[in-house]
Parts: structure tokens; C-alpha cells; sequence
């Protein structure tokens, strides 16, 4: 018997099947360490997967009866199986179509090593076009444990447009950067500054006060992607997904993602099967004060678990409303500037929003940073579900960092959920600065899962927060930061076990597919990840940069590192071919 088989879970009505095997297998994965998760201590040898679905989990003697002549046997290698990741709050769509134009610091662990790429990638970079780092990183990562200077960006970089997007706080252009935009000493906006010098010239330090606005604004106006190139970047961000173990991601729209523009690309490999991370998407009111006209059209073109993935159930869906439903609602985590006020005439079009979803049957979520912000929300969900009963339906809140237990409760009364995410691991320095060092845990995971409140686990990315999902998950073990700030209490720390379960099952409720996702058990989808380290006892601060060896979505392989190579799938040639992808990657985890 394999060393890692030793505590085997096996029912017994599923022990019988055995005998009598009445299919053959499409897929089995045997010798493993497969971490069931149906609950903790769950392990078993060997899973079989049959027409996108897990047909059964148990020793290798017992699986492999289910092997035929046209089955696919991987071995891994005594290596630990868990159920593919799924990220609640990931930007994927559209990161998609900006991944190759993007130079990545994520898991950079040097500023030196960061300028260097930045210098190298802007001599391979085409005139006129721009290189651009578009958040996933700060200074805490850094052994320098600061940020770059505008004297080094320029130093690095003087001929060509450079953007750099730092969290939603500050952007950076070089000069160049500054020229191409044509900003100066009259360029004005509403909720930002540009700095100046003393003899009234921008610096090239743009910093947002307190909402994102000017970092949007001008990150917009770089340059973007044709489409084939578009195309050519989404197929390699989902490859890069795999990559990381990412199998399923619920996307939470952004500003300027135009549905149905912008989605155009998706739709179009969802509908040839090329997507390989299960999508399910929710709409994001694009146009202040326009919000109730936009959710209006948008109900005449989509609905909810309207499914064009040519392959995957469920594979390419629209899910509901959010997460921005109204723009006066939203409190940027800008924690550089202290928390913004909802202006008062936020209930009102709060209302007539959500008075439309739950009329129509549309699950929504809803950005709410501040325990401020979540009060106000909730007295308006509670007011509209006095009179139209949400009655099940899908709801929760996003991000939620210092939500209460009072709002707490109100949350679980009205059947709600929360999506966290690892922003603190990214800027849990900021807010101790701003707000002094905190004793309850931010967000509140601990107090959700005793309160059973539904809760998963996602990253925000990718403009403020990494994609990564693993340092999400370290964070979830650890409570500490990018840095090593140690920002929890010792009680409030989750077992390795509930982190990956809030990644996987817990965020499953998000997309309302709880029942078909997130366990290795027979009925459930058959996506899966086999890693080269096991999980549950590799050093903890190994874990954020974690890896899959091999990732398998509906029963198929989408994606193998070195040690499976021989199963790995073709992928096209990164586009355009000065793209940092090519000559990078994403995730700097080696």
C-alpha cells in the first residue's frame, strides 16, 4: 500500500459498486494522496472521472477496475490531489484581454530584480506603445521593503511611455508617459491630484483621493490590444489560471467592461470549448446615475445561468448583478485616504436597483468595504425584502473587511453570503497606519464560519490584489501580510484545511453550484489538481508559491507542468511577441 493511503474514506454502498463496474473510466488518477475534502482527514488513493464527472473515489485496487482498454491512467507519483481552486472575486474577463500587454510584479521579491524587467521589457517594447505594471504588487514584497522613485522609472525607462498602477492608490508615469498624455499643470480631476512641481510641472505621481478615478481614467488611455491579440491573451491568462490551480473563477465585472462589448471575446472561446476555467460572471453598472437604465438593457440580453460554453456545464455563465450596483455605494479600499462617505442619495438608488434584480430573480453581490457602508446596505436590502421577500434568493457582500457581528447576523437573516479576499495581505500595513494596529480579524472569517454565514475565498485580482490564489491562501493560514505583518490573533487563524475549502466548496456558493463543485466525490464536476508539494504539510511559507503539476477541468488535462510534460496541451505562441508573457510569464513564483 502506498505510505500517503492512510486514511482511506470510503462509503460502502460506494464499496459495491466495485463489483460489478458498469462503465469504463475516461480518466483515472491513481497513487495519489486525494484530498476528498467531503470533510477534514478525507483521503483516498485513486479517483475516476467519466463524461466531465467524478465517477468514484477510492483505493488504486478498486478504481482501477474501472480502467478499460481507451482509459487514461495518470500516476501521481504519491503526490497530494485536491479539488481545483476557485476564486470568488477575480477580475478574469477582463484581464484577459490586457494579460499580454501587462508587465507582471506579482511574487516579485526585489525592487532591483522589478526595474530590471521593467528596463528590459521597454527595449523590446515597439515605439508607441506603452509598458505597463497594472497592480498585483507593493513595496512590502520588496527585500527593499519601498517603493520605485520617479528618478528610477525614469532612469530605467526614458524614451518610452511607462503606467504603474500601485494598489487603487497611486499611478506612476514616467515623463515620456507624461508627454504622450499630454498631461500639465490644467489637467484637473474630480477625485484625484496630479502632483506638481515647483515650477508647476507634473511629476509623474498621480495619487487618487479617495477613489480610483484618475488611476482608471488614465490607465484607459494607454494603448489596448487588437482583437486576434486579445484573443491570443485570454487563452493564455486561463492557461495561466491552470497554471496556479484556478479551475473555476466567479468574475465581478469592473469599471469599464461594457457588456456586451466587452465580453465579446470570451463569448466566442467559450462557445469553442477553449475556455478552461469554469466562468461565471456578473454584471457591473458601468455609467453614474445610469445604473437602474443600464441593469434595465441588460435584462433584455442575458439571464442568469444562461450557459455558452460549447463543452463545460456551466462553463461560461451569466450569474447576476454586481458588484457594482450603484456608484454611490461604493467605498474604494483606498486606505491611504481615510474612509470615504456614501452620499446621501445612495438609498435611493440603491432601491430602485435592487427593487429590479429581486423582481426578476437576478442574485446580486455588492461591493461594501466598511462596516459604515455595510449598515446602510443592509437597511436597504432589508426594506425591499419586506415588501418583494428575497425568498432564497442569491445575495452577498464583497470584501466586507470590518463588517460586525450585528451586520452580521442581519446578513445570515436575509440569506446572505460574503466574498473575501486576501486585500489585506496586500495592504494590512496601510490600514494599521491609518487606523492603528487592530485586534479583530479583517475581515471577520472566523466569526462568519461560527455564525455559518456562507463565505468564499477569492483574491481580487488583478489591479489592486495578485491573481495568485496561493498567497491568498497563505494568508488564510497565517494572518499575515505580504510583509510578515502578523495581523490576526491565534484563534482567528484557519486551518489549512478550512482555507482550501472556503477556495473551493465555500466559493462554489457564490455561483450557486455548492452541490456540483468543490469536493473530489462521485456526481461532483471533475475538475481537479494534482500538486508537486503536499498542502497540508509543506512549510507554510512555501505555500504562497504554490503551483499545480498537473490540472485536469471536465475530465480533461488543461494543463501539466515538467513532471507530467507528457500530457501537456498545445497552447498558441504568445501575441504580439514583444509581450512581457512571453518573455516573463505571470506570477513570478519560482
Amino acid at each position: 500500500m502506498n505510505p500517503v493511503f492512510t486514511r482511506l474514506v470510503l462509503p460502502a454502498a460506494l464499496s459495491a459498486a466495485f463489483l460489478t463496474p458498469a462503465f469504463a473510466a475516461d480518466l483515472i488518477i491513481t497513487n495519489g494522496k486525494v484530498a476528498t475534502m467531503v470533510k477534514e482527514g478525507s483521503f483516498a488513493q485513486a479517483v475516476a472521472m467519466k463524461d466531465g464527472k467524478i465517477e468514484a473515489v477510492g483505493s488504486n485496487a478498486q478504481i482501477l477496475k474501472l480502467k478499460k482498454a481507451n482509459t487514461q491512467v495518470i500516476d501521481a507519483g504519491g503526490r497530494t490531489v485536491i479539488p481545483g481552486l476557485n476564486d470568488s472575486h477575480l477580475h478574469v474577463i477582463r484581464e484577459g484581454l490586457n494579460y499580454n500587454a501587462e508587465l507582471r510584479w506579482d511574487g516579485v521579491t526585489s525592487l532591483k530584480k522589478a526595474m530590471e524587467m521593467l528596463k528590459e521589457q521597454a527595449a523590446r517594447t515597439p515605439d508607441g506603445a506603452w509598458i505597463k505594471v497594472v497592480g498585483g504588487w507593493n513595496e512590502f514584497q520588496f527585500e527593499e521593503k519601498r517603493l520605485p522613485t520617479l528618478e528610477e522609472i525614469n532612469a530605467a525607462v526614458p524614451d518610452k511611455p511607462v503606467f504603474l498602477l500601485y494598489l487603487y492608490g497611486l499611478g506612476f508615469l514616467n515623463q515620456k508617459g507624461i508627454e504622450t498624455l499630454g498631461y500639465n499643470k490644467d489637467t484637473k480631476f474630480k477625485d484625484g491630484v496630479v502632483e506638481l512641481d515647483a515650477q508647476g510641472k507634473p511629476t509623474g505621481k498621480l495619487i487618487a483621493k479617495p477613489n480610483a478615478l484618475i488611476l482608471y481614467t488614465t490607465l484607459a488611455k494607454t494603448n489596448v490590444l487588437p482583437r486576434d491579440q486579445q484573443i491570443n491573451s485570454t487563452l493564455h491568462y486561463y492557461r495561466e489560471l491552470n497554471r496556479l490551480g484556478v479551475t473555476s473563477a466567479i468574475d465581478a465585472g469592473g469599471g469599464g467592461q461594457n457588456f456586451p462589448d466587452d465580453y465579446g471575446v470570451t463569448v466566442e472561446l467559450a462557445k469553442d470549448g477553449k475556455l478552461t476555467v469554469r466562468t461565471s460572471y456578473y454584471l457591473f453598472a458601468q455609467k453614474p446615475g445610469k445604473e437602474l437604465e443600464d441593469y434595465q438593457r441588460w435584462l433584455t440580453l442575458t439571464k442568469p445561468d444562461s450557459n455558452q460554453h460549447m463543452f463545460y456545464a456551466n462553463g461560461y455563465t451569466t450569474e447576476g448583478a454586481g458588484e457594482n450596483l450603484v456608484w454611490s455605494a461604493a467605498d474604494f479600499e483606498n486606505f491611504l485616504e481615510p474612509r470615504p462617505d456614501m452620499p446621501e442619495h445612495m438609498e435611493g438608488e440603491l432601491e430602485a436597483v435592487l427593487r429590479l434584480l429581486v423582481k426578476n430573480r437576478w442574485p446580486f453581490r455588492i461591493h461594501a468595504t466598511y462596516g459604515e457602508s455595510i449598515d446602510r446596505d443592509l437597511a436597504v436590502i432589508e426594506k425591499v425584502n419586506k415588501e418583494m421577500p428575497l425568498k432564497g434568493l442569491r445575495w452577498f457582500f464583497d470584501h466586507a473587511e470590518t463588517i460586525s457581528d450585528a451586520q452580521l447576523a442581519r446578513v445570515k437573516a436575509l440569506g446572505g453570503g460574503i466574498a473575501v479576499q486576501d486585500r489585506m495581505y496586500f495592504q494590512g500595513e496601510h490600514y494599521w497606519k491609518q487606523y492603528g494596529a487592530q485586534t479583530r480579524q479583517m475581515p471577520p472569517i472566523r466569526k462568519m464560519l461560527e455564525m455559518k454565514v456562507p463565505v468564499g475565498l477569492g483574491t481580487d485580482g488583478t489591479r489592486v490584489s495578485s491573481y495568485g490564489p496561493w498567497p491568498s491562501v497563505y494568508w488564510a493560514v497565517t494572518g499575515k501580510t505580504a510583509g510578515g505583518l502578523s495581523l490576526w490573533q491565534p484563534k482567528d487563524i484557519l486551518s489549512r484545511y478550512e482555507a482550501l475549502k472556503l477556495m473551493t466548496s465555500g466559493s462554489a456558493w457564490m455561483s450557486g453550484e455548492e452541490k456540483v463543485k468543490g469536493t473530489l466525490a462521485k456526481g461532483q464536476y471533475a475538475d481537479l489538481v494534482i500538486l508537486p508539494q503536499d498542502y497540508f504539510s509543506m512549510p507554510v511559507e512555501q505555500i504562497k508559491n504554490l503551483e499545480s503539476a498537473l490540472t485536469v477541468v471536465n475530465g480533461k488535462v488543461v494543463y501539466a507542468g515538467k513532471e507530467f510534460g507528457q500530457y501537456a496541451q498545445p497552447v498558441p505562441d504568445v501575441s504580439p511577441d514583444w509581450s512581457p508573457v512571453k518573455y516573463y510569464g505571470g506570477y513570478q513564483n519560482k
